[in-house]
C-alpha cells in the first residue's frame, strides 16, 4: 500500500503565495507521476500539474507561468509553488501518484491523497 500525506494549503490573500507538498510513504519501488488535481464547489475536477520520474511536466492552461510543481524522487515528494494566486484557484487540492509499484510486486496502481484546502481571499 501507498499513503499520500499532503501539507501547505490554507487561507492566503489574493496575489499571494502558498507551497504544497505531498510524500508518498510505503515499500514504493517506483512511481511513473506525481500531480495535484483540484476541485471547487460545483466545478468538475481539473488536473492542475503533473510531473513524471524524467521530469516532464504538464499545466492547466489557467496555470501557467503561475505555478511549478517539482518532485524529488528519492523521498517520493512532490511540490506545488504556488505564486500570484487568485480568488479562482480557491478550492480542495489532492495529490496523487499514477502508476505506483509497490516493492516485490509487478502491479501499478494509482493512489490519491486525502485533499487539502487552498482559500484566495481578502
Amino acid at each position: 500500500q501507498v499513503q499520500l500525506v499532503e501539507s501547505g494549503g490554507g487561507l492566503v490573500q489574493p496575489g499571494g503565495s502558498l507551497r504544497l507538498s505531498c510524500a508518498a510513504s510505503g515499500s514504493i519501488f517506483s512511481i511513473y507521476a506525481m500531480g495535484w488535481y483540484r476541485q471547487a464547489p460545483g466545478k468538475q475536477r481539473e488536473l492542475v500539474a503533473a510531473i513524471t520520474s524524467g521530469g516532464n511536466t504538464n499545466y492547466a492552461d489557467s496555470v501557467k507561468g503561475r505555478f511549478t510543481i517539482s518532485r524529488d524522487n528519492a523521498k517520493n515528494t512532490v511540490y506545488l509553488q504556488m505564486n500570484s494566486l487568485k480568488p479562482e484557484d480557491t478550492a480542495v487540492y489532492s495529490c496523487y501518484a499514477d502508476r505506483a509499484v509497490v516493492v516485490g510486486t509487478i502491479d501499478e496502481y494509482d493512489y490519491w491523497g486525502q485533499g487539502t484546502q487552498v482559500t484566495v481571499s481578502s
